[in-house]
């Protein structure tokens, strides 16, 4: 498990011992409620099942958040398995977060997916009346179907990204990703589940190995992606 030291190109990914850190949380622009985060599933599976509901408890208790806010995409309740193109979800996606920005007026609002869903949530950070304070990335799909790398997106956002990724993400390269944080227009941070696939699962030998827990390894995940937000919600 590691988080990745920030690029030099204008301070632009997060150094949490540098005096960087303390310019952000004495901003005027710091909101110290509780945010609500609306986190978006991955393309295969449904906010109903096993990891989404795992991921909205531990993003919940470290983000200290109001209310984590899952919803299913059309085509899942439509009874499809495959998806559309992610810019035609970033319609309904903008209409869930709209409506959870109007029930809390004033907390600070953070966009969260897995996989596809952290790609249409950058989309969606990016549509005019939407002020994210954070975007978390879980698992980031850079790879498309075809092999090509989805960077324009990333290129565009200019809200803060924090990235989750394993290290055996084979849609994720990391240096591919490492070299996409230098030319993003956003602060950004990394910690890399080590030995973690797409979906941070990690084998039962490398976590004896390295004498740790899938749960201690996700912990440690959202220990980082806490600090992170943190410094940009003001928390002390």
């Amino acid at each position: 498990m590691d988080s990745s030291p920030p690029s030099k190109r204008r301070r632009k990914n997060l150094n949490f011992d540098d005096p960087f850190e303390t310019l952000l949380a004495t901003s005027s622009s710091v909101n110290r409620l509780s945010p609500v985060v609306v986190f978006a599933h991955g393309a295969g599976a449904p906010s109903s099942s096993e990891w989404i509901i795992r991921w909205k408890d531990m993003l919940g208790k470290a983000l200290h958040a109001v209310e984590v806010v899952t919803f299913d995409y059309p085509y899942i309740s439509g009874g499809r398995k495959s998806p559309p193109k992610a810019e035609k979800l970033v319609p309904y996606h903008t209409e869930i977060v709209k409506r959870e920005i109007a029930r809390y007026p004033g907390h600070p609002l953070i966009l969260a997916g897995k996989s596809m869903g952290s790609r249409v949530s950058c989309m969606v950070a990016c549509e005019e009346g939407i002020h994210a304070s954070a975007i978390i990335c879980l698992g980031y799909p850079l790879k498309g179907l075809k092999g090509d790398v989805l960077d324009q997106t990333l290129l565009h956002v200019t809200v803060p990204i924090m990235f989750v990724q394993g290290s055996r993400d084979a849609l994720c390269p990391l240096e591919k990703l490492e070299d996409i944080r230098k030319r993003m227009r956003s602060i950004s941070g990394l910690h890399v589940i080590d030995g973690g696939d797409h979906s941070f699962q990690i084998s039962k030998k490398y976590l004896q190995a390295k004498g740790l827990s899938k749960d201690e390894a996700e912990n440690l995940a959202a220990q980082a992606l806490a600090t992170f937000v943190s410094g940009f919600l003001g928390w002390l």
